[in-house]
């Protein structure tokens, strides 16, 4: 025969029902458990097992008498209480069995939840409330009140069930009942109801515990107010309410939602020290205000910090990391995380891939933000016009032409955006850099269909696309129609027509001089000292230059600097191609274009135009020639010259294969290294045998 065992004496199962709730703090749900477990023949006797694992709650309100004696009225032997435990044994096949069950607390558990959903679902008037708690069919009592409050969701019958317990029952602690209506609230994120609550309690007298800041400060949360959480929370000292670690640690995102971030963070550091524990929002949050600072090593160091405490980052937190190394312009930083998202089970949603679009496009990592953009069309995400614009600014920056086309037509053809004045500046520049004059002017004409006067940016790009292609007089047509339009030319269009002119025949830089001295006097009055061949006396052309130099920004100084030596080697004017080098260097506009060490003499030209390279040679061909035939100084074992391994964006040469030709023509003893791309070198006795047959031909000019 099978036999089952309740585990607790019929005493202390119905006088104290205790087992639902532990509502003083987080009034988490119960789980009912089955009053019944298998009998093991083999053992000397029955274990009893505790029926819910839960603390007792402080509102306790004794079932009368008469109650308990009808729920224990059953026809089986119930042994002595004993000072240790009681048993009741029963049989399960006994009709007594299931009349237990229904009077167990298990069972009224069950009525509880479904007394609940009742009140959700009735009409929230006065009378149809009443109407569902009277026709429970039994007493409430104050534990009952808690889990059936503590289970509802609606918040139009919840203040109304509240009412109505507080009349029916008087409570011995109103507070609770309070707190698990303002659960409800929470719930459906209604914070003006919670608020009101709130002064309602005050209203009865009822003062307020930790449980109910915390209810409201989670609900302010949760409804994206983190300034009212904060009020919430520095209310709390007022009513005499120590928050919790749990709450603090909560309070460190809100803090810095509401924008407090040096509270934020001070609470972070208490957090470390006091070894809290901190929720994934709230790493979420921080790794925001790091990011918005632009500390974007702290942004990393909470991410290690979340790892090394076994915090589980979400999709939120990679999409804030891999957008904050985008902002840092650490695109490998960015390849990692988002390598971890995939590795620990996350699917990327749109934030991501624009996050990542956003980061290899800041970088100018054209394969793979191209790659994740064509990822983001095979799964049929749309693009914003700023996703779209940031390809497409991408393309124009390392001379992508064919791909910048393809991205343009299917931003045409979305539905969900169309170009803007960006869009087509960086389509222009495209074609413009890469000389394609047709498709520049059809851009620039679809630019004014659409509704889009040309910039300054723009014309800039159309006069560089007519300057590579040498269409001198459309250069002078596009440069009246800037000052047609009322527009100033700044530094970086006036350097653009300066590089024109290196570009242009010698017999038509007469035609652009007019426009650069209307744009620019300075600039014009220097290019005409170097074009038109003008005496002047010694120090005149430097202090000239000075001037222009002095005259312009920071960031085109080198660029003005490379086309004037440009146009200098040019015109054959080595002489003062080698004078604005020297004006460079005592400026730090140049710097670092050699070095010497025990082992090595170098020259390095990466940052350098042709022109500026090949003066810079010139000039270290004769420093080489004066250290070692003149002053008899010894040269190191190697000399070497450091070109750089890249080429240009819209050019199929960089400046090694240029300089390779030039050396050869040169007969110079340097070739380039195997094992280190960009870079010739020569021997000292290879060197120094080059410099005396070029001095006994003549010179060293290069």
């Amino acid at each position: 025969m099978s036999f089952h065992h309740l585990c607790s004496s019929p005493s202390s199962l119905l006088h104290d029902p205790l087992p639902l709730c532990n509502l003083l703090s987080v009034y988490p749900k119960s789980t009912p458990r089955s009053f019944l477990s298998s009998y093991n023949p083999n053992s000397s006797h029955f274990h009893s097992r505790n029926l819910l694992q839960a603390t007792h709650v402080s509102v306790q309100e004794a079932i009368p008498q008469s109650e308990k004696s009808k729920l224990v009225d059953v026809d089986l032997p119930i042994p002595e209480p004993t000072a240790s435990k009681s048993y009741v044994w029963v049989n399960p096949k006994s009709p007594r069995a299931s009349q237990l069950r229904r009077k167990s607390y298990d069972s009224r558990y069950s009525s509880l939840i479904k007394l609940a959903e009742s009140l959700d679902a009735c009409k929230p008037n006065e009378a149809d409330v009443c109407d569902v708690i009277t026709g429970f069919g039994g007493k409430l009592f104050e534990q009952d009140a808690v889990v059936t409050l503590n289970n509802m969701t609606n918040p139009e019958t919840a203040p109304l069930v509240l009412n109505n317990l507080l009349e029916t029952m008087k409570p011995s602690r109103e507070v609770i009942l309070y707190n698990v209506t303002m659960k409800v609230f929470r719930k459906s994120k209604d914070l003006e109801k919670s608020e009101k609550l709130f002064d309602e309690m005050l209203e009865r007298g009822i003062k307020p515990d930790n449980a109910t800041f915390t209810t409201i400060i989670s609900c302010a949360r949760q409804n994206g107010v983190p300034k009212r959480a904060v009020e919430w929370f520095e209310k709390m000292s007022s009513f005499g309410c120590e928050p919790d670690n749990v709450t603090m640690a909560a309070m460190i995102d809100a803090y810095g939602r509401a924008g407090n971030v040096d509270m934020a963070l001070s609470l972070y550091d208490r957090a470390r020290t006091e070894k809290w524990r901190i929720d994934a929002v709230t790493f979420s949050t921080l790794i925001r205000i790091y990011g918005v600072s632009g500390n974007y090593d702290g942004c990393l160091n909470i991410y290690e910090e979340m790892k090394a405490l076994g915090v589980k980052p979400n999709l939120v937190i990679y999409n804030r990391l891999i957008d904050s190394m985008g902002r840092a312009k650490r695109p490998w930083q960015a390849k990692i995380i988002y390598k971890d998202l995939i590795t620990n089970g996350f699917t990327p949603n749109w934030s991501t891939y624009a996050a990542l679009v956003r980061a290899y496009g800041r970088a100018r990592y054209g394969d793979d933000a191209l790659a994740i953009y064509r990822e983001m069309k095979e799964k049929g995400l749309s693009l914003t016009v700023i996703l779209y614009n940031t390809l497409l600014s991408m393309c124009a920056d390392i001379g992508y032409v064919d791909e910048a086309f393809e991205i343009f037509q299917d931003m045409k053809n979305c539905e969900t955006c169309d170009p803007d004045s960006w869009t087509f500046s960086s389509l222009i520049t495209v074609y413009a850099c890469s000389g394609r004059v047709s498709e520049a002017e059809a851009a620039l004409l679809q630019m004014r269909e659409a509704g889009f006067e040309p910039t300054l940016f723009v014309l800039t790009s159309v006069i560089q696309c007519y300057g590579k292609a040498k269409q001198v007089d459309d250069v002078v047509r596009t440069f009246d129609q800037v000052l047609e339009l009322g527009i100033t030319p700044d530094d970086r269009f006036c350097g653009c027509l300066l590089n024109v002119m290196t570009q242009t025949p010698s017999e038509e830089i007469g035609k652009l001089i007019g426009c650069v001295e209307k744009a620019k006097p300075k600039l014009g009055q220097v290019v005409k000292m170097l074009v038109e061949e003008q005496n002047c006396e010694e120090g005149v052309f430097k202090k000239e230059a000075s001037e222009l130099i002095d005259s312009i920004g920071s960031d085109v100084k080198k660029a003005y600097l490379n086309c004037l030596i440009d146009l200098c080697v040019n015109l054959n004017k080595l002489e003062r191609a080698c004078e604005i080098l020297q004006l460079g260097l005592e400026y730090d506009i140049y710097t670092g274009l050699q070095s010497k060490s025990a082992t090595q003499w170098s020259l390095h030209l990466k940052s350098l135009s042709l022109g500026a390279a090949l003066t810079a040679l010139h000039v270290w061909m004769n420093d080489l020639s004066e250290a070692a035939l003149e002053s008899g100084e010894e040269f190191p074992p190697l000399l070497g010259i450091n070109t750089g391994h890249g080429k240009h964006k819209y050019s199929d040469k960089g400046l090694a294969a240029v300089f390779e030709s030039h050396l050869k023509e040169l007969n110079a003893p340097f070739h380039e290294a195997p094992d280190k791309v960009g870079w010739f070198l020569t021997t000292s006795v290879a060197a120094k045998a080059w410099l005396e047959s070029r001095r006994s031909a003549g010179g060293v000019s290069a």
